[in-house]
């Protein structure tokens, strides 16, 4: 009896302690990060608590990421005096990325980049700039793009947890016009409105075939998205029923929304996104700012299966994906996106280059330089300016890897040349939005490809983008 009592008690002293191994394991498991490319499906807080928690949390995250923009950037309101956007608004003008203190821009392109990346004395506005949460991400919308599609449609497009944080003045026009290549003459055929399902029929029956008609419904059209959708870890108070093409690429052209690119991981790594403007899409060959796919249908697709998602099929297929037939809906939102055109440019001639009896001396001196010394056209070539390859900028070794504000800055890789027709109606500039003006633009090229240009070669490079 007594040795039956000691083996259970040995047994029972086994059984314990192989539970205790395997809670100790568990709970090792649990406190360990674990590598995933896919994000959780399995929600386990409701609604309510979600929009709780991140309302709560959204006042920091704003004041931290408009420290890091009034810390990077001279954000102030001003226009140049005689140039304006193709529809008339106010271009802003001057360098606004502040440097270290004590430096000039002519000091800092005398020193080497390993110099500048010894010292630290890289501008901080030239660094990647972070999704005003990077952790989270997202669409993210200007307050007047929010407004007027409540007005047209009555969806809602505000995020409970974040605000777009750039000032309207740096961003493009709105609503910002249509020019087509099939109906030059007509002008800007948006008569000044946001196209949505409201209005699109009314304004382009009689212009489009039925082809196109039925591809700009489908632009217009929202489907669910990450963020706005049906689901309880949506990012709008209401049930959402999406987003559409054309809420980023208003009327074919951009309102400067934010995401973060879907190719990347973990998410420290993934790129904020400054939306490019379609316009011109029929003469490009590269579609997506890192993707390099090879063609619109392709990059159409990919948006409404992937992106959307955050390149998340199972993500996906929880909150609604629009699979796009390829042969029909594809094809007609393609050849719709292949009509839009660049904004006329009265003083280039057919190819190109500048009028010498329209354009002033400023402007005919930049255009020099940007064949020339600055040697912008290697990949900014007419008579669209772009030479539809990638290229790798390698800004990389000029600065040591760092985190700021959840984004990981550091090497960005290969990024497609975007054509600069057009280019004054699409701040802000690279592919992340890092550069407000034209005049950073400038600046930062100046420095990254070591060029060492002077102040009045600068200001003529600038006058010349400007009538492209």
């Amino acid at each position: 009896m007594k040795q039956e009592m000691v083996k259970r008690g040995r047994l029972l002293l086994m059984v314990v302690s192989l539970a205790l191994v395997a809670m100790s394991t568990t709970s090792a498991q649990e406190k360990k990060p674990v590598k995933t490319s896919v994000a959780p499906v399995n929600i386990k807080e409701s609604t309510d608590e979600t929009i709780t928690r991140m309302k709560a949390a959204k006042p920091e995250i704003m004041k931290r990421q408009m420290d890091l923009l009034n810390e990077r950037y001279d954000l102030s309101n001003r226009s140049a005096k005689k140039t304006t956007m193709s529809g008339g608004k106010p271009l802003q003008e001057g360098v606004r990325i502040k440097l270290t203190k004590g430096l000039t821009w002519d000091s800092l392109a005398a020193l080497s980049p390993e110099d500048i990346r010894e010292k630290d004395l890289f501008p901080k506005g030239f660094l990647p700039l972070p999704h005003p949460n990077h952790p989270e991400g997202g669409m993210l919308f200007p307050k007047f793009h929010i407004d007027e599609i409540k007005i047209q449609d009555g969806r809602d497009l505000t995020r409970f947890d974040l605000d777009y944080d750039l000032p309207d003045h740096f961003l493009p026009e709105f609503p910002p016009a249509i020019y087509l290549t099939t109906r030059p003459d007509l002008g800007d055929v948006s008569q000044g409105k946001v196209v949505t399902t409201q209005n699109y029929y009314e304004l382009f029956n009689g212009i489009l075939n039925p082809k196109q008609l039925e591809g700009l419904r489908l632009l217009v059209t929202p489907f669910p998205q990450q963020q706005f959708n049906q689901t309880e870890d949506r990012r709008s108070e209401k049930p959402s029923h999406g987003v559409a093409c054309f809420d980023c690429h208003v009327n074919g052209h951009t309102n400067a929304a934010t995401h973060l690119a879907g190719d990347t991981r973990p998410q420290e790594f993934r790129h904020r996104i400054d939306t490019p403007s379609l316009r011109g899409v029929n003469i490009q060959r590269l579609f997506g700012s890192q993707r390099a796919l090879k063609s619109v249908e392709d990059f159409t697709e990919f948006e409404q299966r992937a992106a959307y998602f955050d390149g998340d099929p199972v993500t996906a297929t929880k909150k609604g994906v629009n699979i796009l037939e390829r042969g029909s809906q594809v094809h007609f939102m393609a050849e719709i996106q292949e009509l839009l055109d660049f904004p006329p440019a009265a003083k280039l001639n057919i190819y190109g280059m500048l009028d010498p009896k329209k354009a002033t001396e400023a402007e005919i001196r930049g255009q020099a330089l940007f064949f020339g010394k600055a040697t912008c056209a290697i990949c900014h070539q007419p008579p669209y300016y772009t030479d539809n390859l990638m290229h790798n900028l390698k800004v990389e070794r000029f600065f040591k890897p760092r985190m700021i504000n959840g984004r990981m800055a550091s090497a960005d890789g290969p990024i497609k040349t975007f054509p600069l027709r057009g280019i004054k109606d699409s701040p802000p500039y690279l592919h992340d939005g890092r550069l407000l003006t034209l005049d950073d633009a400038v600046e930062f090229f100046n420095l990254v490809l070591e060029l060492k240009l002077n102040k009045q070669e600068k200001d003529d490079l600038v006058a010349f983008l400007r009538t492209l």
